[in-house]
């Protein structure tokens, strides 16, 4: 059986990369170079190689500039050298076969007029765009609280991403169900997706077309990032598999299992309840994981162990 309902505007209806010209124009793509970084070198460059085809298909278009932004680490709305894109520079100029300016800021004057005077054929990288507390609308401080940014600081800082380009490209699919100021808050009168659309032609057909009985699988470590897309697919699906650590809410909650130092979104635990009744009246199966691979820290040379919820 196949729960569908009204699904609204097709997703395939999004006006893509493709359907735009770009010759002659600052292009200004939202990436997702949220890598891992150590001693300045980059130990993982796949999310860099994967934003290669976007950049070349730009260009190729006959773009004047492109300009990249993205962010990466959390430095809670404070620059910190630490979490600086700079490393990237080096490794994107490697991959892509040319040259690339980086801009220590992401807004203000001197990026703007670095952007606007590049030469035609400029690949720029802006600086971190979460040193500036806007861009996530809040940061944490040490104390656990958070400290929420002021409403004009924020519609200034998406003033200043919008003034860096004359068409936006999301090609950041890993971070487009944010409501971050650089996904939701560059209001040039050309938005589109990039590449992700292939992405998204995927979810459309399976969402508007699917295949029955129809199985999602959801991971990731928040609730609170998933909660509306977990209601919706609730509408949809026969079957619904949540694992990653958002998987380990739900065991807390709904059966009390022990889940040590592992990711508990206590204010998403509130919501369990009401969703786990939502899926029983619909009749669909819900999955969560009985097994589990353990570690006694989070670092790459953690000492690892498998687990049961009774063992372990």
């Amino acid at each position: 059986m196949c729960l569908h309902t009204d699904r609204g505007r097709s997703l395939t209806s999004k006006l893509a990369i493709t359907d735009l010209d770009l010759h002659g124009k600052r292009v200004l793509i939202r990436v997702h170079f949220n890598v891992p970084i150590e001693d300045s070198k980059i130990t993982n460059p796949a999310r860099i190689i994967a934003a290669l085809p976007m950049i070349k298909y730009v260009f190729d278009l006959g773009a004047k500039t492109v300009t990249l932004m993205s962010h990466l680490g959390r430095p809670d709305g404070k620059a910190n050298q630490r979490y600086s894109l700079k490393p990237i520079t080096a490794q994107l100029e490697k991959l892509i076969g040319k040259p690339v300016t980086f801009l220590p800021d992401c807004v203000g004057p001197q990026v703007e007029a670095a952007v606007n005077s590049a030469t035609p054929g400029s690949l720029i990288l802006l600086g971190n765009l979460c040193f500036h507390i806007e861009e996530e609308g809040s940061a944490k401080n040490k104390d656990g609280t958070k400290t929420k940014a002021n409403p004009a600081t924020v519609e200034a800082f998406r003033l200043g991403l919008t003034a860096l380009g004359d068409i936006y490209v999301n090609d950041a699919f890993g971070t487009a169900h944010r409501a971050h100021s650089s996904i939701v808050g560059v209001k040039l009168p050309q938005r589109t997706s990039g590449f992700l659309v292939e992405e998204l032609d995927f979810f459309a057909k399976a969402l508007e077309h699917p295949v029955c009985p129809f199985l999602t699988i959801l991971s990731g470590a928040k609730i609170s990032d998933k909660i509306q897309l977990i209601e919706n697919m609730l509408d949809k699906v026969d079957v619904l598999i949540i694992g990653g650590g958002m998987a380990f809410t739900f065991k807390k909650t709904l059966q009390g299992v022990p889940i040590g130092n592992s990711l508990f979104d206590e204010a998403s635990s509130e919501k369990v309840a009401a969703l786990v009744e939502k899926a029983k009246a619909r009749n669909i199966q819900l999955v969560f994981p009985d097994e589990y691979v353990t570690a006694d820290k989070f670092d790459k040379d953690a000492k690892t162990d498998f687990a049961t919820e009774n063992v372990g």
